[in-house]
């Protein structure tokens, strides 16, 4: 247990750290591409598929698992776009988190598969979904995301001669 000063007096707090793995689940369209985001009405919150590893889970595996359970769909990794670290508080403990993310696309299932984790489970177009998002790291990771599916269009478009 470390004990942080307070202003006026010492504060007995513990101290943990969290690890979860999840996706930014992406599309292509004739409209740009989409990103997929998991719901709740109240409060609203937006944000991406992410949950906590098994006993001896990799963390890829963690990754495709929490999605397909969160959003319904079956994913695929197609590339590693990092992690995010951030801190909050529950009664007497600081946690620390960090989640590590993929870039994923969905090869089948059904977003009415979704779990009852989310209220509702939403394609959004990847440029706007910005304006919905509730976390600032997890819209960094979409940024990045979208730099990478911006570059793979390019490299796709370059092979073929266009």
């Amino acid at each position: 247990m470390n004990v942080i000063p307070g202003p006026r007096r010492l504060l007995n707090v513990s101290f943990e750290r969290h690890f979860s793995a999840g996706g930014v689940v992406y599309r292509n369209g004739d409209d740009g591409s989409h990103v997929l985001l998991c719901g709740r009405v109240n409060p609203e919150t937006w944000s991406l598929p992410k949950g906590t590893p098994e006993e001896g889970e990799a963390v890829a595996d963690t990754a495709i698992r929490e999605v397909r359970e969160e959003t319904g769909l079956e994913v695929v990794i197609e590339d590693d776009l990092g992690e995010i670290k951030y801190w909050f508080s529950k009664p007497g403990i600081r946690v620390q988190k960090t989640v590590t993310f993929y870039l994923m696309s969905a090869t089948g299932g059904s977003l009415d598969d979704h779990d009852l984790e989310f209220d509702c489970v939403k394609w959004f177009p990847a440029r706007s979904a910005a304006d919905v998002m509730t976390h600032p790291t997890e819209l960094e990771i979409v940024r990045k995301a979208l730099t990478q599916i911006e570059q793979r269009t390019i490299d796709a478009a370059a092979a073929s001669g266009f």
